[in-house]
Parts: structure tokens; sequence; C-alpha cells
């Protein structure tokens, strides 16, 4: 065995330390590569593409849950309060309309009544300068004082000259305030007819719009008649409504027994009720089978159909607990009769009174409109005993 020079044991060990080295490289690379693929093998049009994709994904999510979340007394509600606003809006230009005309109407009495202050003193401002142009400016000073006879009458004549002077001054002065005045209320004038004439569009637009929103609830209804799926919803929205409004009474009661709140015996009264408002009973109270689902239902109360304009009214005294919207109802009053007696009236389309008021039979509380899930203008009337509900028109006079 030939024995290497140290030179050559240098070069070898070298070598050998540069191959390791490569080799020790070589497999951190690799392990980098193992560990973060997606810095290196996706491009950025990739990743846009990856991160799209999952937007589409949560946004279909979100609609299956707003899809899950509907409900049919919600929409209706919402329709409702978009129709009150849209009315109450109506009425306020309405209102405004009849207030410019009469603003134009005083308007033009008082121009009118200026032209002919102004017309009155135009003619003696015209004899005045015909005068003046005839005699001269000073000449009737001159024929007043010609005419005088003797120093006594000169004064008085002085004194007369003073007054017709004053009495010149104040006419022009006067005519001059009308002519001002008349200019004045002529661009009031016409500033109150463009008020009137934006107004005017402005309710036409608004008219327009509640058609469209009448129009698309009573779309809406017929949908949700014609959808077995969505009509079986809104009843058991209208059942969980009912347990609800069971809740509101049996709060109403506790505070009753705590403020020792009382009425006349309620139960003495049935068949002796006053109706709270005339019409025509379209609905009725108790089971029945819905003809084109075969659907059983059961209706707490009764629905009387009557005209926009009437007022519901209480069938009897007592207290407010509630007077606002509630989902399936419309805008609703709850009145604590006592002993465990309420009456309630739906559907109306403004509140007269407010909770904790003191109502007496035959009160004014509301007036009827189609603010519930029934598009025909009347009142949604129940009346329940310790929550549960009862007939209303066996309680009601005989008509």
């Amino acid at each position: 065995m030939m024995l290497k020079n140290p030179r050559e044991e240098y070069l070898i060990r070298k070598r050998n330390l540069i191959v390791s080295a490569f080799n020790l490289i070589l497999i951190l690379f690799t392990l980098f590569f193992l560990h973060c693929p997606l810095l290196f093998a996706e491009t950025p049009e990739a990743e846009y593409k990856k991160i799209q994709k999952e937007i589409k994904t949560h946004e279909q999510k979100l609609k299956e849950v707003k899809k899950r979340e509907f409900s049919v007394l919600s929409e209706i509600e919402n329709t409702n309060k978009q129709l009150k606003k849209i009315d109450s809006d109506l009425k306020k230009y309405r209102n405004k309309i009849i207030q410019t005309n009469s603003k134009i109407s005083e308007i033009e009495f008082e121009i009118s009544q200026h032209k002919s202050n102004i017309e009155r003193n135009s003619k003696w401002i015209k004899r005045k300068l015909r005068a003046i142009h005839k005699y001269g400016y000073y000449s009737d000073i001159m024929m007043l004082f010609m005419n005088s006879t003797d120093i006594s009458q000169i004064i008085r004549n002085g004194k007369y000259l003073q007054y017709i002077v004053k009495k010149e001054h104040a006419q022009l002065k006067l005519y001059t305030e009308t002519v001002q005045s008349l200019s004045m209320k002529e661009k009031q004038l016409m500033a109150l007819r463009e008020e009137l004439l934006n107004d005017t569009k402005r309710v036409k637009e608004e008219e327009q719009l509640l058609a469209q929103r009448k129009r698309s609830k009573e779309i809406f209804l017929a949908s949700i008649k014609s959808e077995e799926s969505t009509y079986k919803k809104m009843l058991k929205e209208l059942k969980d409504a009912s347990n609800r409004l069971i809740e509101i009474i049996r709060k109403s009661e506790k505070t009753e027994d705590e403020e020792g709140f009382s009425t006349t015996n309620f139960a003495k009264l049935r068949g002796k009720l006053p109706w709270p408002v005339e019409g025509k009973v379209v609905i009725p109270y108790g089971s029945q089978k819905d003809p084109q689902f075969n659907t059983p239902i059961f209706r707490s109360g009764t629905y009387i159909k009557a005209d926009n304009d009437k007022i519901a009214k209480a069938v009897h005294s007592g207290k407010v607990v509630f007077a606002e919207w509630f989902k399936g109802y419309g805008q609703l009053v709850i009145v604590n009769h006592g002993s465990g007696y309420h009456t309630l009236y739906g559907s109306l389309s403004e509140i007269f009174t407010k909770v904790g008021d003191i109502i007496k039979v035959s009160q004014a509380i509301g007036r009827i409109g189609t603010s519930g899930i029934i598009d025909v203008p009347g009142l949604y009337f129940e009346l329940r005993y310790k929550g549960k509900p009862l007939d209303p028109i066996r309680w009601l006079k005989s008509r």
C-alpha cells in the first residue's frame, strides 16, 4: 500500500467536505419545498381563482341561511309599514296643497285690493299732474292766497294748505307702499304656485308608488295562497304569534293583580257588548278547513269588513296594555277589562291610544285599515279570557 503525501490527503478531505456540504444543501432545499409548496406551486392567478371560489361558496351558504330565516309575517309587516309611510306622506302633501291653495286665495284677494287702491290713487295722481301741467306747480298755492280777503283768511288758508300738503304726502306715500307691497305679494304668489306645482307632482308620484306597493302586496298574498309550503309556514307563524299574545296577556293580568285594576263584571256582558265597528263579518271565529290545500285552520278571532274611514271603538271600559305593531296582526291594540278578559283590535291603519290609557266604552281607539294579513279594509277582533280565545260574535249585541 502506497502512502499518500500530505497534499493529496488534503485535497481528498477538501473534496469530501464539498460533497457533504452540497448534499446537505440539497436535503435542506428538498425539505423547504415539501413544507412550503404554496409559495412556489401556485401562481397569483391560481390564488385569485381559489379566493373567488371560496367567496362564492360563502355567498351560497349565506343565501341558504337567509332562505331558512325567511318569515312570511315579517315580509307582510314590512310591506304594510312601507304602505303606511307612503300613505302618511301622501296625506302630508295633500294637506300642504290645501294650505297652499288657501294661501294663494288669500294673497290673490290682497293683490286685488292693492290693484284697486293703486288704480284709485293713480286717477288722483293723473288729475294732479294735469293741473300742474296746466297751471304750474304752485298754481294751487297762488290761487288760494289770491282769493284771501284779509290776514285772518290768509292764516286759515295757510293751515288748509298745510293740511292739503300733509294729506297729499300721505297719499303719495301710501301709493308707493301699495306698489311695493303688490310687487312683494306677486312674488309670493309665484313662489306658492311653484310650490303647489311641485307638491302636486309629488302627490302623483306618491300615489303611483302607493299603487305599486299595494299591487306588490296583492301579488305576494296571492303567491302565499298558491304555495302550500309558504302558506303552512304562515299558519305556523300565526300560531307562534298567538302564543306570544298569551305572554302579553299574562303579563297584563299580573300587573292587574298588583295594581288592583278592575271594571264591571265582564262575564255578565255576554251578548250585550256594542260592536267595535259597523261592518260585515267576512271571516268567522273557530276551526275551519282551507278549501285549496285542505289544511285545518283555527282562527282566534273574526274579521269585520268595513270602509276605510271607519273608526274602531272599545266594546267596554278598560286599560290599554298594548298599542303598536304586532307581527301577523298589523297595528294592534289590546285592552284589559279586568277579571281575566281582554279584547284585541288588529289590522288598524292608525292607533289613537297608548299603553296605560284608561278608556271608556265606545271610545275611539283607532282607524280600521289593512295593516294585517288580510288585504281588505276592516277590523280583526278577538276576545280572550285568561289568554284563551272566545267567539267574539257571541258576546256582541244581536243585530
